[in-house]
């Protein structure tokens, strides 16, 4: 789901909500230098002023936009996507929470409108994403420090930009942090269609893995199966069909899975486990689990956010 642009279609009286990190916007101002004589300007964000229920808690409000100072950026949101730990964060319920009342969103691409005197590395016209979760992305504009910010080409899809920062960052780390992979190794992961299983398939494929994807069973499941073969997946199975004993001779084509990665737990958990080559790595969600399924063997330890 995307933020953006419903904000521009949604009218409700001008109320101003201070102490927020100020906001801009999808349709905002031509690119241009900064002026500090420059009007304060009224932008648009989905607010929140206490942790709940988001359909209850979220509001959305008129905010006044910051003046831009030395080191500031102002920049117009072109986009910015609802996630499951956007969701989590208003509730209450997520690993770092913002001081409260906080624009919601942790995740989207903008594009710079203006700069502060001391800022080197950007200019207007660039497209930024947030460094750091938490920043606030469902909003029309905002003016941020340099350093909140990192810049991305702007030459990409458009959608592509607003999800750089979470799951094709999550996938990438997945692969590269667990198992030294090298090309021609496969890697086994369950919910393989999600916005994770689909950057694994990619990244792995641009790095010569091969991957087993199990996901759920569906009506369309041939249809699911022909899209992320398309994104380089070469085998793609349901969970029941894992579990069939007969299924290892599909895999005869292909060395057995060096690392899965697991995000549903349970018995699909336990099935990938059955797949992996002695000793390889299986990582769960928010922790891993090292396993010699001939020993049946797995000493887990935290690890850092995934």
């Amino acid at each position: 789901m995307w933020v953006c642009s419903t904000l521009w279609r949604v009218r409700t009286p001008a109320r101003q909500w201070r102490g927020l990190l100020p906001a801009s916007g999808c349709h905002g101002p031509a690119a241009s230098s900064y002026s500090a004589s420059a009007e304060p300007a009224r932008v648009r964000a989905l607010v929140y002023g206490h942790h709940g229920d988001p359909a209850k808690v979220v509001e959305l409000k008129n905010l006044e936009l910051a003046a831009v100072g030395g080191s500031d950026v102002r920049v117009k949101m072109l986009a910015a996507p609802i996630n499951p730990s956007d969701i989590n964060m208003i509730q209450g319920n997520y690993g770092l929470l913002p001081e409260l009342p906080a624009v919601g969103g942790n995740e989207g691409v903008a594009q710079v409108v203006a700069v502060g005197s001391n800022v080197t590395g950007l200019k207007p016209g660039d497209w930024v994403i947030p460094a750091n979760a938490g920043l606030g992305t469902w909003r029309t504009e905002a003016v941020f420090s340099e350093e909140a910010l990192i810049q991305v080409p702007s030459d990409i899809p458009l959608q592509s930009a607003a999800t750089l920062g979470v799951n094709p960052c999550t996938a990438y780390r997945m692969l590269m942090d667990f198992e030294q992979l090298q090309p021609g190794d496969s890697v086994i992961q369950n919910a393989s269609n999600s916005g994770v299983g689909q950057a694994v398939i990619q990244i792995a494929a641009a790095l010569g893995l091969r991957t087993i994807n199990v996901v759920r069973d569906r009506p369309d499941i041939q249809k699911l199966s022909d899209r992320l073969k398309s994104l380089g997946a070469e085998h793609v199975i349901t969970e029941e069909e894992l579990r069939r004993p007969e299924m290892k001779n599909s895999f005869k084509d292909m060395p057995q899975p060096r690392l899965a990665l697991n995000c549903v737990g349970g018995k699909s958990s336990t099935e990938l486990l059955r797949q992996l080559a002695a000793c390889s790595f299986l990582r769960i969600s928010n922790f891993e689990a090292f396993g010699c399924p001939s020993g049946r063997r797995i000493t887990v330890q935290t690890s850092s956010r995934s």
